[in-house]
Protein backbone atom coordinates (compact mmCIF):
# COMPACT_ATOMS: atom_id res chain seq x y z
CA UNK A 1 0.00 0.00 0.00
CA UNK A 2 1.46 3.26 -1.09
CA UNK A 3 1.73 6.10 1.40
CA UNK A 4 1.21 9.66 0.33
CA UNK A 5 4.09 12.12 0.52
CA UNK A 6 2.29 14.10 3.20
CA UNK A 7 1.72 11.02 5.40
CA UNK A 8 5.37 9.97 4.93
CA UNK A 9 6.64 13.44 5.97
CA UNK A 10 4.35 13.44 9.03
CA UNK A 11 5.63 9.99 10.06
CA UNK A 12 9.28 11.06 9.64
CA UNK A 13 8.58 14.26 11.63
CA UNK A 14 7.00 12.25 14.46
CA UNK A 15 9.88 9.76 14.53
CA UNK A 16 12.45 12.58 14.52
CA UNK A 17 10.79 14.62 17.27
CA UNK A 18 9.58 11.78 19.41
CA UNK A 19 10.80 12.28 22.98
CA UNK A 20 10.88 9.61 25.61
CA UNK A 21 8.15 10.16 28.16
CA UNK A 22 9.44 10.87 31.63
CA UNK A 23 7.91 11.91 34.92
CA UNK A 24 9.32 15.03 36.54
CA UNK A 25 9.37 14.28 40.28
CA UNK A 26 10.84 17.60 41.45
CA UNK A 27 7.49 19.48 41.64
CA UNK A 28 5.90 16.51 43.43
CA UNK A 29 8.73 16.42 45.98
CA UNK A 30 8.34 20.18 46.52
CA UNK A 31 4.63 19.80 47.22
CA UNK A 32 5.29 16.86 49.54
CA UNK A 33 7.91 18.81 51.52
CA UNK A 34 5.49 21.75 51.92
CA UNK A 35 2.79 19.38 53.17
CA UNK A 36 5.15 17.69 55.65
CA UNK A 37 6.36 21.01 57.04
CA UNK A 38 2.74 22.23 57.34
CA UNK A 39 1.73 19.10 59.26
CA UNK A 40 4.76 19.33 61.55
CA UNK A 41 4.05 22.95 62.42
CA UNK A 42 0.35 22.48 63.09
CA UNK A 43 0.60 19.12 64.86
CA UNK A 44 2.75 20.44 67.71
CA UNK A 45 -0.24 22.05 69.45
CA UNK A 46 -2.02 18.78 70.25
CA UNK A 47 -4.43 18.35 73.14
CA UNK A 48 -3.13 15.88 75.67
CA UNK A 49 -6.58 15.17 77.07
CA UNK A 50 -8.61 12.21 75.96
CA UNK A 51 -11.51 13.20 73.77
CA UNK A 52 -14.89 11.57 73.53
CA UNK A 53 -18.01 12.44 71.63
CA UNK A 54 -20.13 11.53 74.66
CA UNK A 55 -19.01 14.63 76.57
CA UNK A 56 -20.07 18.18 75.84
CA UNK A 57 -17.55 20.16 77.85
CA UNK A 58 -18.25 23.69 79.08
CA UNK A 59 -16.53 26.58 77.29
CA UNK A 60 -14.01 29.03 78.70
CA UNK A 61 -11.63 31.74 77.48
CA UNK A 62 -8.75 30.30 79.52
CA UNK A 63 -5.38 30.27 77.74
CA UNK A 64 -3.77 27.57 79.92
CA UNK A 65 -2.84 24.44 77.99
CA UNK A 66 -3.69 21.02 79.49
CA UNK A 67 -0.92 18.97 81.10
CA UNK A 68 -0.53 15.20 81.22
CA UNK A 69 -2.39 14.13 84.35
CA UNK A 70 -4.70 11.43 85.62
CA UNK A 71 -8.07 11.95 83.90
CA UNK A 72 -11.50 11.32 85.41
CA UNK A 73 -14.13 11.39 82.66
CA UNK A 74 -17.85 11.83 83.32
CA UNK A 75 -20.21 11.25 80.42
CA UNK A 76 -23.96 11.61 80.87
CA UNK A 77 -24.14 7.93 81.86
CA UNK A 78 -20.72 6.66 82.96
CA UNK A 79 -17.75 7.55 85.20
CA UNK A 80 -14.32 6.57 83.83
CA UNK A 81 -10.80 6.75 85.28
CA UNK A 82 -8.06 6.78 82.61
CA UNK A 83 -10.59 5.25 80.16
CA UNK A 84 -11.59 2.42 82.53
CA UNK A 85 -15.30 2.34 83.48
CA UNK A 86 -15.82 2.69 87.24
CA UNK A 87 -19.52 3.40 87.91
CA UNK A 88 -22.64 4.76 86.29
CA UNK A 89 -23.61 8.36 86.96
CA UNK A 90 -26.96 7.13 88.30
CA UNK A 91 -25.12 5.09 90.98
CA UNK A 92 -23.03 8.14 91.92
CA UNK A 93 -26.13 10.35 92.13
CA UNK A 94 -28.12 7.80 94.18
CA UNK A 95 -25.30 7.25 96.67
CA UNK A 96 -25.67 9.18 99.92
CA UNK A 97 -21.95 8.99 100.81
CA UNK A 98 -19.84 12.04 99.89
CA UNK A 99 -16.99 9.74 98.76
CA UNK A 100 -17.32 7.41 95.76
CA UNK A 101 -15.73 4.21 97.12
CA UNK A 102 -14.96 2.47 93.76
CA UNK A 103 -13.35 5.65 92.42
CA UNK A 104 -11.33 6.09 95.62
CA UNK A 105 -10.10 2.49 95.35
CA UNK A 106 -9.16 2.99 91.70
CA UNK A 107 -7.29 6.23 92.51
CA UNK A 108 -5.17 4.39 95.09
CA UNK A 109 -3.80 1.99 92.43
CA UNK A 110 -0.60 2.97 90.63
CA UNK A 111 -1.37 4.29 87.14
CA UNK A 112 0.68 4.79 84.00
CA UNK A 113 1.27 8.52 83.69
CA UNK A 114 -0.11 9.05 87.18
CA UNK A 115 1.65 10.65 90.14
CA UNK A 116 3.85 8.63 92.44
CA UNK A 117 2.73 8.01 96.01
CA UNK A 118 5.83 9.79 97.32
CA UNK A 119 4.92 13.00 95.50
CA UNK A 120 3.82 15.98 97.59
CA UNK A 121 0.02 16.38 97.75
CA UNK A 122 0.27 19.87 96.24
CA UNK A 123 2.02 18.39 93.18
CA UNK A 124 -0.44 15.51 92.62
CA UNK A 125 -2.73 16.65 89.84
CA UNK A 126 -5.93 15.26 88.36
CA UNK A 127 -8.13 16.52 85.51
CA UNK A 128 -11.91 16.12 85.54
CA UNK A 129 -13.64 16.03 82.14
CA UNK A 130 -17.37 16.29 82.73
CA UNK A 131 -20.38 16.76 80.52
CA UNK A 132 -21.81 20.24 81.07
CA UNK A 133 -25.31 18.87 81.66
CA UNK A 134 -24.35 16.85 84.77
CA UNK A 135 -25.79 17.97 88.12
CA UNK A 136 -23.39 19.71 90.47
CA UNK A 137 -23.79 17.13 93.26
CA UNK A 138 -22.23 14.44 91.02
CA UNK A 139 -19.28 16.68 90.19
CA UNK A 140 -18.90 17.61 93.87
CA UNK A 141 -18.73 13.93 94.90
CA UNK A 142 -16.07 13.24 92.25
CA UNK A 143 -13.96 16.23 93.35
CA UNK A 144 -14.36 15.30 97.04
CA UNK A 145 -13.20 11.76 96.26
CA UNK A 146 -10.18 13.06 94.35
CA UNK A 147 -9.23 15.41 97.21
CA UNK A 148 -9.67 12.56 99.69
CA UNK A 149 -7.29 10.42 97.55
CA UNK A 150 -4.51 13.02 98.10
CA UNK A 151 -4.81 14.91 94.84
CA UNK A 152 -4.12 18.51 95.75
CA UNK A 153 -4.63 20.05 92.30
CA UNK A 154 -7.92 19.41 90.54
CA UNK A 155 -8.44 20.87 87.07
CA UNK A 156 -11.74 21.03 85.25
CA UNK A 157 -11.34 20.50 81.51
CA UNK A 158 -13.12 23.01 79.29
CA UNK A 159 -13.26 23.78 75.58
CA UNK A 160 -11.59 27.05 74.62
CA UNK A 161 -14.06 29.42 73.03
CA UNK A 162 -13.30 32.45 70.95
CA UNK A 163 -12.79 35.68 72.84
CA UNK A 164 -15.41 38.34 72.17
CA UNK A 165 -14.23 41.22 70.04
CA UNK A 166 -13.94 44.39 72.17
CA UNK A 167 -16.40 47.13 71.28
CA UNK A 168 -15.03 49.77 68.92
CA UNK A 169 -12.40 47.55 67.24
CA UNK A 170 -14.56 46.54 64.30
CA UNK A 171 -15.05 49.30 61.78
CA UNK A 172 -17.93 49.30 59.40
CA UNK A 173 -17.57 51.21 56.18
Amino acid sequence: MAMSNRARRMLQHQLRHRADAYLNLIPMIDILSVMVSFLLVYSTNVDVLQNTRAIQMPESVSQAQPRVTVVVMLTRDELYLQGEPILTVAQVRDSSAPIIAPLAAALERPMIGGPSASQDITQREITVMADKSLPYEVLKKVMTTCTNANYGRISLAVMQKDKPVPAGTVRTS
